[in-house]
């Protein structure tokens, strides 16, 4: 069960690097060249969303049918067990919204850049006529 969650969180440290080198400022030919290398792998990684969207589903499903402790019945150590289920389950879902808020950023980023090289291009042969 865990094994999910580790991959989620690698994948959203990837994510990060790669927005983080996206919006640093680079020499134009350095950032075209990345943007373009990203733009082919951001199809192909588009397999988060789904993930992601699965792993929210299950968390709900889970917590609807999670077990209650309180009251006199329960124990200190159910207790502490309920209370860190709870605790990761808020982990896992800001995990899950971290991914796909990343994802997006990403498209986006790489989106305009290839908008703004597609309108400097309209600009350079407009300036040639």
């Amino acid at each position: 069960m865990a094994l999910q969650w580790m991959i989620l969180t690698y994948v959203v440290a990837v994510e990060a690097a790669v927005a983080f080198l996206l919006t640093l400022p680079s020499p134009k030919a350095l950032k075209s060249s990345l943007v373009s290398l990203i733009s082919l792998v951001l199809q192909p990684s588009m397999f988060i969303v789904p993930f992601s969207g699965f792993q929210l589903l299950d968390i709900y499903w889970k917590n609807e049918h999670r077990l209650m402790c309180s009251g006199e019945t329960c124990t200190a150590a159910e207790r502490d067990r309920y209370e860190r289920s709870i605790y990761k389950a808020q982990r896992n879902v800001i995990l899950c919204f971290a991914a796909l808020l990343l994802y997006w950023c990403i498209y986006r980023v790489c989106k305009y850049h290839k908008e703004i090289q597609r309108m400097e291009e309209v600009e350079k042969r407009f300036k040639e006529e």
